[in-house]
């Protein structure tokens, strides 16, 4: 079996990653990592997306069509698929991951840390404030990696989105918010690949010019999908196959 690293970028429209982050770029054109451009689902709403991406299902099927639907997730998900086959996951993630899959809504912003074992998730780093250094996110994700070794890591950092609702897709906040998670990726992935992780780095959704989401124009909904590893099947152009490419690369 494979190991796998999902990075989400929250909020990272195709257009700001094609032009800001030039770390990504290199990987291209060095023939480390093979890139698609990807068509979210709608709503272009990040709950909803991230049942699609780790359950792969349109949100009419999984259910969960807006932000403010705080139920558990109703559907098998990655981290289900990887606790049935015996693997290990993990997840550095918005607190909305771990209501979706551990807690529902049950008072998750308490639930910082998931670190007993039990699945789907068996451990976790939750945070709860959109403002939340992405630089932290992934040291929390270095502990996950280095303590307990997981088969699956989702690796989910904010300040793309935040930045986002702030300023807008085409303003310099949001453009330097790219630019600054990019360079965090430099110094992240060439650790992950040493350890043997095939590593994918997506997005829920883009960003529109009045600071929302949530639409179908092209800035919100189409995002980007970096694959670096050892298939050589075509990479997803739609949102909704991610998981069955996922689990194809865990050999599960």
């Amino acid at each position: 079996m494979k190991k796998m690293i999902l990075v989400v970028l929250d909020g990272l429209g195709n257009e700001i990653a094609e032009l800001k982050m030039g770390y990504m770029k290199h990987l291209e054109e060095g023939s480390i990592a093979r890139k698609s451009n990807v068509v979210a689902s709608l709503p272009t709403l990040s709950r909803p997306l991230y049942e699609t991406i780790l359950t792969g299902k349109q949100p009419y099927e999984h259910g969960i069509v807006h932000n403010l639907n705080r139920s558990l997730s109703k559907s098998k998900s990655i981290f289900h698929e990887v606790a049935a086959s015996g693997m290990i996951s993990a997840a550095a993630a918005y607190h909305w991951i771990s209501e979706l899959y551990l807690n529902g809504d049950q008072n998750s912003t308490l639930d910082r840390f998931h670190l007993s074992g039990e699945p789907p998730i068996h451990y976790g780093i939750f945070y709860y404030e959109d403002q939340y250094p992405d630089s932290h996110v992934f040291m929390d994700a270095s502990y996950l990696l280095k303590t307990y070794q997981p088969d699956f890591m989702l690796v989910h950092p904010m300040n793309v989105d935040d930045a986002g609702h702030k300023d807008g897709a085409l303003s310099e906040g949001y453009g330097l918010a790219a630019r600054r998670v990019d360079g965090i990726l430099s110094m992240a992935l060439p650790e992950w690949i040493k350890a043997g992780y095939e590593i994918i780095v997506t997005a829920d959704h883009g960003m529109s010019e009045d600071r929302g989401h949530g639409g179908g124009t092209p800035l919100e909904r189409y995002v980007p999908f970096w694959y670096i590893g050892t298939k050589t099947k075509d990479l997803p152009t739609e949102q909704v196959a991610l998981k069955a490419f996922i689990m194809n690369c865990l050999e599960i």
